[in-house]
């Protein structure tokens, strides 16, 4: 039996109220999630009860209230994080130049060239070139150097930056997992949040490496813009969109540091919402097939146009689209030259809104000049019509969204070494080998995919088998891969009316019921004629390694109401939380019953109207009608007295 004893403020007090409460807490099994049985007891006035839970995940293990909800489906979040910052730390302690720069090469970066070298299918590889004749080095040491060790504090180690820490469960972790730190500081704005991540500090034994902070994130950061304060990472997941945090963020992070970025509103990077998208992000989401990978894009343009202000600029190490939330990984570097490229990383993207085709207009464009440089101009376009030239339909227009590679495949190899060494540290290991190699393959030039449910649903066909399509791509020459953000996508460098022309030719020994052939847009895009010599034989690369292997790729749900929970509140009671169930119950049905009965008194309502209108129309006609009589009779009088 474990007995820990702590203070608090009670979940439901308001600010005003300074009385400390003392609760004691016994947990049954260490290591495993047991209700804790929390007797609280007010110094001076009635008791309150503060029902607490305690969970073990990884190597911590954390108290918490029961009112604040733990979701066991974000310890995967939480495991991908420990990998990543990790490999981060060891890159960095074992290469400390990196993402530094002397007095010499920060004037004369302005001036420096780009140059692009070698391109293969998986990589795109930008070098700073000061001379032609020099070659580039590899900066990196090896590995097996430097031996370093979770929960050991190093001097020279990375600080890190938990800024909506709840309970600090998070940041426990870090502290008991990550090797090569030095600091973690564990931020929350609720007092009473603040007092549960001390209490989880003392109860995992992190005082040299883990402190806690009660302040708004935003004014932490903005605190510590000094670059001798800067953070190595920053690690942001709030409960919906980030977008308020992301000015302060960019700026406190060091040169070459890591940013970890959650954002938990889907629905509205997706398209469901695009006005609140464009308010939040500064951009037009869409609601079309490729919205997840579009959402991903979004997020990233508004990271790096936050960074741009700052002459600073970003490169995304991994960006997912997991369950019911985005998780994007990226580093921030500082160089006025490069973020002259930026303009040239966005592209305004234009959807169909019937067959779903899809065109991307770059903002800006680099031109080649002398030698090695470029010159920087607005691009050229649109590049569609008015309609679209598949089907004769309209477009919508979304972005600015990032249109270059999403993820650093070097990066992402080294994460998977070291997740495959250290299984047993992480329960959700395989799905984290399984998504980051799926993103691996994605071909990292193409933005955007589609989905080969609606592609054929569209044309309301039978779907072809997914091995098949591939195959009739590859056939043609052309390349093909998934895409970690839905099942059964197809990423792929074709043009679209090779892809039109696959389903023509599917859709001749499938054919279409006549009926479909009323719709204006179906008529149009299956009686065009095909131009592209289609073969259905199976390529030998058309199962992708991933799905060969049985990677853990697209998880199913993973228990009944596995969604984001609803938003932590202050504590209530047992009785109070039974009362108010019992009061909220049948609510829906009571407020139905209530507008039938109030559209009932206001259709009688309208009938007595109505008659008394038609009383008061027909009183006035008598009263016309008298005064009528009234002046004949009297006419008649006087006639005959004359």
């Amino acid at each position: 039996m474990i007995k820990t004893f702590g203070l608090c403020r009670p979940f439901y007090t308001s600010q005003y109220q300074k009385d400390l409460l003392r609760f004691m807490c016994t947990t049954v099994k260490p290591g495993s999630t047991e209700r804790m049985e929390c007797k609280t007891v007010k110094e001076e006035k009635a008791e309150v009860v503060i029902e607490c839970n305690t969970v073990k995940e990884g190597k911590a293990e954390v108290l918490y209230p029961k009112n604040v909800f733990y979701n066991p489906v974000q310890e995967f979040n939480r495991d991908l994080s420990v990998a990543v910052i990790s490999q981060f730390a060891r890159d960095r302690l074992t290469n400390p130049t990196d993402g530094k720069k002397s007095k010499q090469s920060k004037v004369k970066e302005e001036t420096d060239c780009m140059e692009i070298d070698g391109k293969d299918e998986n990589k795109e590889t930008i070098a700073i070139v000061k001379d032609e004749k020099m070659e580039t080095t590899d900066k990196v040491q090896d590995e097996n150097e430097v031996e370093l060790e979770p929960g050991k504090k190093y001097d020279n180690g990375i600080k890190i930056l938990e800024g909506l820490s709840a309970s600090g469960l998070r940041s426990v972790r870090f502290g008991l997992e990550i090797p090569g730190v030095n600091s973690i500081i564990a931020n929350d704005f609720d007092e009473n949040a603040v007092s549960f991540i001390n209490k989880n500090i003392e109860k995992n034994n992190l005082q040299e490496l883990l402190s806690s902070s009660c302040d708004d994130a935003a004014m932490v950061m903005y605190r510590n813009r000094n670059p001798r304060d800067h953070f190595d990472v920053i690690d942001l997941d709030p409960y919906g969109s980030p977008s308020k945090f992301l000015d302060a963020t960019v700026q406190a992070v060091k040169d070459g540091g890591l940013l970890c970025i959650t954002c938990t509103d889907a629905a509205v990077l997706c398209g469901n919402a695009g006005e609140t998208c464009y308010s939040k992000y500064g951009a037009m989401s869409l609601r079309t097939t490729s919205c997840h990978e579009m959402g991903l894009r979004i997020i990233l343009q508004c990271i790096e146009s936050h960074a741009n202000r700052y002459s600073r600029y970003v490169v995304p190490l991994i960006s997912l689209s997991i369950d019911f939330y985005f998780r994007v990984f990226v580093r921030v570097h500082t160089g006025q030259g490069k973020v002259k490229r930026s303009a040239s990383k966005m592209a305004m993207v234009y959807s169909c809104n019937e067959c779903k085709s899809f065109s991307l207009q770059r903002i800006g464009a680099l031109i080649p000049t002398k030698g090695s440089n470029f010159k920087y101009s607005p691009a050229t376009g649109p590049p569609v019509t008015d309609k679209c030239e598949h089907c004769g339909s309209k477009h919508h227009i979304g972005g600015p969204i990032w249109a270059d590679p999403i993820c650093d495949i070097d990066f992402i190899d080294r994460v998977i070494n070291r997740v495959n060494d250290n299984k047993d540290s992480l329960k959700t290991s395989e799905r984290i080998v399984g998504m980051l190699t799926l993103q691996k393959e994605e071909l990292q030039e193409v933005p955007l995919y589609f989905k080969l449910d609606s592609l054929f649903g569209f044309v309301h066909s039978e779907t072809m088998p997914l091995i098949q399509f591939r195959s009739a791509l590859l056939n043609a020459g052309y390349r093909v891969s998934l895409s970690h953000a839905m099942k059964n996508s197809i990423k792929t460098d074709a043009p679209h009316n090779v892809l039109w022309d696959i389903i023509r030719t599917w859709v001749k020994d499938h054919p279409v019921k006549p009926v479909r052939y009323e719709d204006t847009a179906i008529k149009t895009l299956l009686e065009k004629e095909c131009t592209t010599k289609v073969s259905f034989e199976e390529h030998p690369e058309a199962n992708p390694k991933s799905r060969k292997d049985g990677l853990l790729r697209y998880q199913a749900n993973p228990e009944p109401h596995w969604g984001p929970k609803p938003k932590a509140t202050r504590a209530m009671s047992n009785e109070l939380q039974e009362e108010r169930k019992r009061n909220l119950q049948g609510k829906k049905s009571k407020q139905k019953d209530q507008m039938k009965e109030e559209e009932g008194n206001d259709a009688k309502e309208s009938d007595s109207n109505n008659e008394e209108v038609k009383k008061r129309k027909l009183g006035g006609n008598l009263k016309q009608k008298t005064v009528e009589l009234d002046s004949y009779k009297i006419w008649h009088y006087i006639s005959l007295r004359n």
